[in-house]
C-alpha cells in the first residue's frame, strides 16, 4: 500500500508543476459554491500547495520521499517568485528569518556534519519561501479563503482516517503521523475560531475549532495540549487586548484542571500521579522534577554540555548535533531527536541563531497585533493576522518539547503561510 504514495507524489508533483505555469485556470468560489472564479497560475498552484501540507507521502526505503517533496516544493516556491507576476511582500520577520538561514548557512563552514546540515537548512527554508511565496501570488480574499478551507478539508479527512475503525489502513504514511498533525490541528483549530467570529456559519465553525482541539488530548500529546492553550490565549488577547485577562485566567485554568482531571494526561504529566492535585500545585509541593519528561531534560543538558557550552556564540554548526543523535553517539539508547527545536539550534548556531529566529518570530507576532488593530483593513486581512499570530504563538511552544522543524510542511509553514498571504492581501488592498 506504502507503493501508492510514489503514485500519489507524481501526481500531486504534476499538478503543482502545471498550475504553476498555467496562464488561468478556473476554481469554485468559496464565497459563493454555484460560482466559479478565474486564477493565475501561481495563485492556483498556492492553494493546492496550502492545502496539502498534511500529506506526508512517507514510503520505507532507501529513498526518503517526505524529503524529496520538500525539496520539490521548495523548487517550485522558488521558481513561482520568478512566475508570478506581482511582487514578494517584505517585513522586518521576513528579513530576520532570512538573516537566520543565512546564519545557517555560514554554520556549514564549521560544522563536522555538512550532509546533515544541508538537511536542516532545507526544513527551515520552506518558511521562508512560503511566506514570499504567499505574499506574491495572494491579492484576493478569496484565494485566501479558498487555500484555507482547502487545508482545513485536509485535516477533517485525516482526523477522519486517524479515528474511523479500519479506515487507516487503506491510507499508510499518507498523512503525516500524530504528532506532526495534532501540531497542524492547531493552526486549523485558531482559523476555524476566526471564522466562528467573522462569518456566519458561527455554529460549524465553532464545532471544527474544538474538534480539531480534541485529537491532543485523545493521543495524550502534551507538548499540542500546551501549544493550543497558548494559541487560544495569544487569540484572545489579540481580539480583546487587556479585556482578555479573564479569558486567558480562564484558559490556562481548564489546562490545569484538564492536567489533573483527566487520568491519562495526569499519568503521563508526572512520574508518580498518584495525589496530585492543584492544591499541591499552590502550595508548592510539585515541582519540575515531578513532571515526567521521558528523558528529555537529561538529553538537553547533555547536548548543551557537549555542543553549546564553549561555543554559546556560534555553537557546534549546523547539522552537528542531528547527526550525532542519528548516529546513536549519546548515551539515550535508539532516540534519535533531542526534542527541542531551541536547544538544537543554541548547539547548532549559538546565540546568535536562536536571536535571530527568535526575533523573527516575535516581530512577526508583533506586526500581525498591530495590523489586527488597524480598523482599515478588511475582515480577510484581520482573520490572516490573527490566525498568523496565534498559531505561531503556539507552534512555538511546542518546539520547547519536540523537534516540530522535521514535519515543518505541517507544522511551522502554516502560521508563516497565513501570515504571508496577510503581506499579500494588504498589497492587494493597498493597490485598490
Amino acid at each position: 500500500m506504502y507503493l501508492l504514495n510514489y503514485l500519489y507524489f507524481l501526481i500531486i508533483t504534476l499538478l503543482g508543476l502545471k498550475f504553476l505555469t498555467m496562464k488561468q485556470g478556473v476554481m469554485v468560489n468559496p464565497l459563493n459554491r454555484e460560482q466559479k472564479m478565474l486564477m493565475d497560475g501561481p495563485e492556483m498552484f498556492w492553494v493546492l500547495t496550502f492545502s496539502t501540507g498534511l500529506l506526508a507521502l512517507s514510503a520505507p526505503g532507501a529513498l526518503d520521499l517526505m524529503a524529496i517533496r520538500l525539496m520539490v516544493l521548495e523548487i517550485f516556491c522558488f521558481i513561482g517568485l520568478f512566475i508570478c507576476k506581482r511582487s514578494p511582500q517584505w517585513s522586518m520577520a521576513i528579513v530576520f528569518y532570512l538573516l537566520y538561514i543565512v546564519w545557517l548557512v555560514v554554520g556549514l563552514s564549521y560544522t563536522p556534519a555538512q550532509g546533515y546540515g544541508f538537511r536542516v537548512i532545507l526544513k527551515y527554508l520552506y518558511p521562508l519561501l512560503v511566506m514570499l511565496f504567499a505574499s506574491a501570488a495572494v491579492r484576493d480574499k478569496e484565494v485566501f479563503l479558498k487555500a484555507g478551507l482547502g487545508a482545513r478539508l485536509v485535516a477533517l479527512i485525516s482526523i477522519a482516517v486517524a479515528f474511523i475503525p479500519y479506515i487507516g489502513l487503506l491510507f499508510p504514511g499518507v498523512f503525516w503521523y500524530g504528532t506532526a498533525s495534532a501540531i497542524h490541528y492547531i493552526s486549523m483549530s485558531i482559523f476555524s475560531l476566526a471564522l466562528f467570529y467573522y462569518t456566519n456559519e458561527k455554529r460549524k465553525n465553532l464545532l471544527l475549532c474544538i474538534l480539531f482541539m480534541l485529537p491532543c488530548f485523545l493521543w495524550v500529546f502534551r507538548t499540542s495540549i500546551m501549544g493550543t492553550t497558548l494559541a487560544l490565549m495569544t487569540f484572545f488577547f489579540f481580539k480583546y487586548k487587556m479585556k482578555s485577562l479573564p479569558v486567558i485566567l480562564s484558559i490556562l485554568i481548564l489546562f490545569l484542571i484538564a492536567v489533573f482531571a483527566i487520568p491519562s494526561v495526569r499519568e503521563k504529566m508526572f512520574y508518580d500521579d498518584s495525589g496530585k492535585n492543584m492544591e499541591q500545585l499552590g502550595t508548592g509541593e510539585i515541582s519540575m522534577d515531578d513532571v515526567n519528561s521521558n528523558g528529555r531534560f537529561s538529553m538537553w543538558e547533555w547536548s548543551l554540555d557537549k555542543f553549546f557550552h564553549d561555543a554559546e556564540l556560534t555553537g557546534a554548526g549546523t547539522g552537528n548535533l542531528q547527526e550525532t543523535f542519528y548516529a546513536l553517539r549519546h548515551p539515550f539508547g535508539s532516540i534519535r531527536i533531542c526534542h527541542n527545536d531551541y536547544v538544537q539550534i543554541l548547539c547548532d548556531n549559538g546565540l546568535i541563531g536562536i536571536i535571530l529566529f527568535g526575533g523573527s518570530f516575535l516581530a512577526l507576532i508583533f506586526h500581525c497585533f498591530m495590523v489586527f488593530q488597524n480598523k482599515r483593513y478588511p475582515i480577510a486581512i484581520h482573520i490572516c493576522a490573527v490566525v498568523a499570530g496565534a498559531s505561531a504563538a503556539g507552534t512555538l511552544l511546542t518546539m520547547y518539547t519536540d523537534n516540530v522543524i522535521n514535519y515543518v510542511m505541517a507544522t511551522l509553514s502554516y502560521p508563516c503561510g497565513f501570515y504571508g498571504m496577510m503581506l499579500g492581501l494588504i498589497a492587494g488592498y493597498k493597490q485598490k
